[in-house]
């Protein structure tokens, strides 16, 4: 920390209290190094009281750390004190209006640009764009005008409905509204019926529109009629675009037969390194170890100017598995396998595992038991009916 230079304040003097072994030594060091000490008096053996000009009290200070003498500021006086703390007064208030200043000219800029958008268009994109306009982080505020920039992004983007672009503080604020595709409309004049899409066994019905043909506990097959594109009383009926959704147990089945015993290939720690360069379709060997090993994996690293191929030792081993190991391990595979096919809105009830041992190998048999939504539209040709 920088030392006030108090060369300049003469006006001003210290009374201070010392405290020494002897306090009589310290007084004639001061007299010695030339500083004016006057008005002294002795509280007791060690202590002792002096008033000093304040331009000395750096020297006295010192002096004191030498001798190991203890200093304690009793009183200040005269006009120095005053203009030491009117200086730190207005050093103050200039500290505080130069960092209001900074803080205000700082917020003159644009540091953060936050951009919010929907589905299909990335904030990354609309990024790029900005900075194709000029628009960045560190711009002057009055640098961006929000409305001709909201004009620009529309003009350029086909696929964006509406663009909201405000100055939050120190922040461009961005929201993107993407143009969203009109709904498909089904006609009522769309005159179909609900078939089976798939095997399985109904669980429940739901119909909105139509009459259902089946209950739950009923069997059904592929293209089987579910429900009827028709609804009103016996004799009075009239055809309708069938609505609903049914539940309908479904099964997923995988096999898969399995070893008991592979050749496992391990390393067996020895290796050999052999160092080359090329010109152009030759290598020139600056190491070339003979390469004595019966079985092997090679590894060639060719980033490098001087190219090395490393050989290791391996060995095949015949590793065993348990039956519960082979299990496990199969019937996760088979149901990664099955749940990869299927829909989101597929729920999966039960799953039947079923082994069998036969020449060596396990026969792993999962049946997974799913609920889903077996209902797909099939249109009724009228005039073909009519006809009929």
């Amino acid at each position: 920390m920088s030392k006030i230079n108090l060369n300049k304040y003469k006006k001003g003097t210290i009374l201070l209290e010392i405290q020494s072994l002897i306090p009589e030594k310290f007084v004639n060091l001061l007299w010695k190094n030339g500083i004016y000490v006057e008005q002294i008096k002795r509280k007791n053996i060690t202590t002792m009281c002096m008033k000093i000009k304040l331009k000395d009290y750096y020297k006295i200070k010192e002096i004191s750390q030498r001798t190991n003498t203890k200093i304690r500021i009793l009183k200040r006086q005269g006009i120095s004190f005053w203009i030491i703390k009117r200086n730190k007064v207005i050093a103050s208030i200039l500290g505080c209006i130069i960092f209001i200043s900074l803080m205000y000219y700082l917020s003159t800029f644009i540091w953060k640009i936050n951009i919010n958008t929907e589905k299909y268009i990335s904030p990354y994109e609309i990024r790029q764009q900005l900075k194709k306009y000029g628009i960045k982080s560190g711009i002057r505020k009055h640098g961006v005008n929000v409305h001709e920039l909201e004009k620009k992004i529309l003009k350029d983007n086909n696929n964006i409905s509406w663009v909201k672009v405000r100055v939050e503080g120190v922040n461009l604020d961005l929201q993107i509204f993407e143009n969203q595709s009109p709904p498909k409309v089904i006609k009522d004049t769309d005159v179909c019926e609900l078939v089976a899409k798939k095997d399985g066994e109904i669980v429940r019905v739901y119909t909105t529109s139509g009459t259902s043909a089946v209950e739950p506990g009923v069997i059904v097959k592929e293209g089987d009629v579910l429900v009827k594109g028709e609804q009103g009383k016996e004799g009075e009926t009239y055809q309708v675009h069938a609505k609903g959704d049914v539940i309908a147990k479904t099964f997923y089945e995988k096999i898969k037969e399995v070893p008991t015993t592979i050749q496992e290939r391990k390393r067996t720690g020895n290796k050999i390194e052999n160092l080359y360069i090329t010109l152009g379709n030759k290598k020139i060997y600056l190491k070339n170890s003979l390469n004595k090993f019966k079985s092997y994996d090679k590894i060639v690293d060719n980033d490098k100017v001087i190219k090395k191929e490393v050989y290791y030792e391996v060995k095949e081993a015949e590793k065993r598995f348990s039956k519960e190991e082979i299990i496990d391990k199969t019937v996760k595979e088979l149901y990664s396998d099955i749940i990869r096919n299927m829909g989101q809105c597929v729920k999966i009830v039960d799953q039947i595992v079923d082994t069998k041992y036969e020449n060596g190998k396990y026969k792993v048999r999962l049946l997974v038991i799913a609920e889903e939504n077996i209902a797909v539209e099939k249109k009724i040709d009228i005039l073909k009916d009519v006809q009929k």
